[in-house]
């Protein structure tokens, strides 16, 4: 879906912990930059390469991956994705998310999955097991070296500049990301979007609640008119006020 130019969000579908649904990395371009904010699942390569001719942007120039986080569905696709590219691809993400990128620990989420197990229904049980396991043994064939680190406030000189705002909570270094030119916020797993509204994101997925308030704070004093969420997409509906509203700000 084309958002403004050189902005895309990608429709990719994907087996989610809830279902199949959709994820919606965000691509950016230019003349001399192609950026790509996050990189699904693993074996997804086509479904990008796929996604990427939709928009009518060859894969071949994609030349950086900024991440947002280290969640599988987020990282999952980056080997993949370095490994069918011709030219080099420059990773981006904060410190903190940078050894569970690079697999030098086991990802947050392995608890987090292994508690649900215990008081899921039979049936999601069975789903979420399967991701569990698969997670567990495989996590460490998926690391991919970040070759930059980002910081609170950094100016991404690409597409026309792109803010990098630090919003731990969801994960310890988990970011958002502002294009000021076209006052659009790619939020990662900050908020999701369902059936219209822009909601906070599970709590269950919430690592610190009282850092993800305060990131949500920060969120709210940004010129916001479009916000992108990897689950539930587009949101343009006031969005300053709703952010504000979900911040408890009044």
């Amino acid at each position: 879906m084309k958002i403004a130019d050189g902005i895309e969000m990608l429709e990719i579908p994907a087996h989610l912990m809830a279902g199949p649904g959709i994820i919606n990395p965000v691509l950016f371009w230019d003349k001399d930059e192609v950026v790509l904010v996050d990189a699904g699942f693993p074996h997804q390569v086509q479904q990008f390469r796929d996604a990427f001719a939709k928009a009518g942007v060859p894969f071949d120039r994609l030349s950086r991956v900024i991440v947002t986080h280290a969640d599988a569905d987020h990282v999952g696709g980056l080997a993949g994705i370095l490994h069918d590219s011709p030219q080099k691809i420059t990773i981006f993400a904060h410190e903190k998310e940078r050894p569970y990128i690079e697999a030098e620990l086991p990802p947050i989420r392995l608890a987090q999955m292994e508690a649900q197990l215990k008081i899921l229904p039979e049936e999601r049980r069975q789903q979420v097991a399967v991701l569990y396991e698969s997670l567990k043994a495989n996590y460490k064939k998926l690391g991919a070296n970040v070759d930059e680190t980002v910081e609170d406030g950094e100016q991404l000189p690409y597409c026309g500049g792109i803010k990098v705002v630090y919003t731990p909570g969801h994960t310890p270094g988990h970011i958002c990301l502002y294009h000021q030119r076209s006052k659009t916020l790619v939020a990662g797993d900050a908020f999701n979007v369902e059936g219209g509204v822009l909601v906070h994101a599970p709590e269950f997925t919430c690592l610190d609640k009282e850092q993800y308030d305060k990131s949500l704070k920060k969120l709210a004093m940004y010129d916001i008119e479009t916000v992108l969420c990897y689950h539930g997409g587009l949101y343009r509906d006031h969005p300053n006020r709703s952010i504000a509203e979900l911040a408890g700000i009044n």
